[in-house]
């Protein structure tokens, strides 16, 4: 099944599941919600003190479990490409830890993306094991650590 702004505006769940609609995309969706993810970090992240923009990011995370999953269900694919929250609370939790200037937080999108869309060990295997919303968020969840991890080096080098 095909999403549509239909699905989309028919809950909230989904709303927020197809990335505020950015998962509509017919061209990489994951991409054009990492970039929507970015834009929408821009205008809340200065209302936020660092425990409550952890304590956001969590409730995002295991909220997002949910949504994915219910999302999954009424498009028939736990996994649907569509399905983009999981990219957004990613980006959002990369951009939140690398310095706070657009060369970085340009690189942390990308970085991210390629891991993302790579899957290295143990990403993929936990995409193919874990077929259900925590498992749609987990996956992007190890492709931010693996996105740090290769920031924090580059800054080390860089800086």
């Amino acid at each position: 099944m095909r999403p549509t702004v239909r699905l989309a505006l028919s809950h909230p769940a989904h709303f927020l599941a197809l990335g505020l609609g950015s998962g509509l995309s017919p061209v990489a969706p994951g991409t054009i919600a990492s970039f929507v993810a970015w834009g929408v970090f821009c205008l809340i992240a200065p209302r936020f003190t660092d425990l409550s923009f952890a304590i956001f990011l969590a409730v995002c995370f295991f909220a997002g479990g949910l949504i994915c999953d219910r999302t999954g269900r009424a498009l028939g694919v736990v996994d649907h490409g569509a399905i983009v929250w999981d990219e957004f609370v990613a980006v959002w939790l990369v951009l939140w830890l690398v310095p706070a200037t657009w060369l970085w937080q340009f690189a942390g999108v990308v970085v991210f993306r390629f891991f993302d869309i790579v899957k290295p060990w143990p990403i993929r295997q936990a995409d193919a094991r874990f077929k259900n919303g925590m498992g749609v968020m987990l996956d992007d969840l190890l492709a931010a650590g693996y996105s740090l991890v290769v920031l924090a080096i580059a800054w080390r080098v860089l800086m």
